[in-house]
């Protein structure tokens, strides 16, 4: 009864009930979009090939919420702009002046934003032309005209440019719906509509298996993908909740007749710091060979076949990718130097190590540790139950990438509207004496918490 009086008070508060309904109805709009397909080509044999193949084709339909099987406006996703984000992070290494202006605050943030946006629309014109292309040869596949039919009506470079007007629209405009979403709405814009694809396509994949097996359902294999869909969301919960606390004090000080400081606090440290992104930018960067095989290069047909299997190889480069993107994302995101220098300028240390670089390495080390943790986890929980589901033979890509990605983004929707309770004097989601969603306890919290979203601040007070 705690949690419904907690969503009931949601209602009670202006400003949030303003921004939960901006949200709903921008959801809304993209969901819409999903159903107008793009001109010039044949859905109902575009659904039929998607839904046939596994792997790379079924988890960007799975992603796009069902976008690729229909060939709508939103087919290409948010992946250009996931893909744009990759670049612009791996830049922030290698050019001084995006670094220089990382670190102006609010202006570079915009300037950086900028960027990113001109090369969404530069990857969504490459990549709805890669689509168009293998569109068109399609029809004279197995998979296409062979035996389902064509797939696209009237090939040439008439369909092909209006297919790149039409995919390279629909990604801007998923981008702007996003961004709107995160300023004027509740969470993350583009978590929100990957999460709003994911869950959209649960019943159609029900109702897939009910069909496919002609109502003949064994409850063994029913049983088997319950129990590890409730395992999967149970390990999720836990990583996803996980910190390591380093104390930090603060050291007296005394203005006029008044002495500040010598507070105890404490720098959380997540086990999974890089959240639900490592899965997304992964499956982002296996989309490639895919859009350069229809291009002719050398060897991308071949590659673009063994991940479209969706067999072990394509689980292989998977989670090395994701291992891979956990370290280099906590990296980009959490600099132990700053965070150091922040403490130092605040006049706080770690009790028996000395501010400065000491204190920088320590954390470094610690969360080198977390991170090997986190990694696993991810590419576990991302593969394993997957696994399990294709090895029951159940027509069900609701895996565990989907799981981390849904119960992530839920977790931190939460997290922001129970803020904003708490904020306006209400309970939160779990009631007064419940521990917190967030982990905080209800009495007292932690002075300083992490924030990767703020890569220019790394502490920021809580209370």
């Amino acid at each position: 009864m705690s949690v419904l009086s907690g969503f009931s008070n949601i209602g009670k508060v202006p400003e949030l009930r303003k921004r939960v309904i901006f949200t709903l109805s921008l959801v809304a709009v993209y969901r819409i979009g999903v159903f107008v397909s793009t001109p010039g080509v044949d859905r109902s044999v575009m659904n039929r090939i998607v839904t046939g193949q596994g792997g790379l084709l079924g988890l960007v339909n799975l992603f796009s919420g069902g976008a690729l099987g229909n060939l709508s406006i939103f087919a290409l996703g948010v992946m250009p702009y996931v893909s744009a984000s990759i670049i612009m992070q791996l830049m922030g290494l290698v050019s001084p002046q995006v670094e220089e202006m990382r670190k102006e605050g609010e202006s570079g943030r915009r300037k950086l934003e900028q960027w990113t946006r001109y090369g969404t629309l530069l990857l969504a014109l490459f990549q709805s032309f890669g689509v168009a292309m293998w569109l068109e040869g399609l029809n004279g596949s197995d998979a296409g005209g062979g035996r389902l039919g064509d797939v696209v009506a009237h090939p040439g470079w008439g369909f092909r440019l209006l297919t790149m007007v039409t995919l390279t629209t629909g990604t801007l405009l998923i981008m702007w719906l996003g961004e709107q979403i995160t300023e004027g709405g509740i969470g993350n814009g583009i978590s929100l509509i990957i999460f709003a694809g994911i869950v959209a396509g649960i019943p159609k994949a029900i109702l897939g298996y009910w069909t496919g097996s002609a109502g003949d359902v064994q409850p063994m294999t029913v049983a088997v993908v319950i129990a590890t869909l409730v395992v999967s969301i149970g390990v999720v919960v836990f990583f996803e909740r996980a910190m390591r606390h380093i104390p930090i004090q603060y050291a007296r000080r005394q203005v006029g007749r008044r002495i500040y400081g010598g507070q105890q606090a404490h720098l959380p440290l997540k086990v999974n710091m890089a959240s639900m992104i490592p899965p997304i930018f992964a499956s982002s960067l296996l989309m490639f060979p895919a859009t350069l095989s229809s291009f002719n290069i050398p060897g991308m047909q071949l590659m673009s076949g063994i991940l479209n299997r969706g067999d072990w190889v394509f689980q292989l480069l998977y989670g090395l990718l994701i291992v891979f993107f956990t370290f280099f994302y906590t990296a980009v995101t959490f600099r132990p130097v700053d965070v150091a220098d922040n403490l130092k300028k605040q006049q706080a240390n770690i009790p028996g190590i000395r501010p400065g670089r000491q204190t920088a390495e320590f954390i470094d080390k610690v969360l080198s540790r977390l991170t090997v943790g986190g990694a696993i986890y991810l590419a576990a929980i991302c593969i394993i139950p997957s696994l399990i589901i294709q090895a029951v033979r159940v027509p069900f890509q609701f895996g565990g990438t989907s799981l981390i990605i849904v119960v992530g983004v839920a977790l931190e929707t939460v997290n922001q509207i129970e803020a904003h309770l708490i904020t306006h004097s209400y309970e939160g989601l779990t009631g007064p004496t419940a521990t917190r969603l967030s982990g905080r306890r209800p009495a007292k919290c932690d002075l300083y918490y992490w924030a990767p979203q703020q890569v220019e601040k790394a502490l920021r007070p809580m209370c």
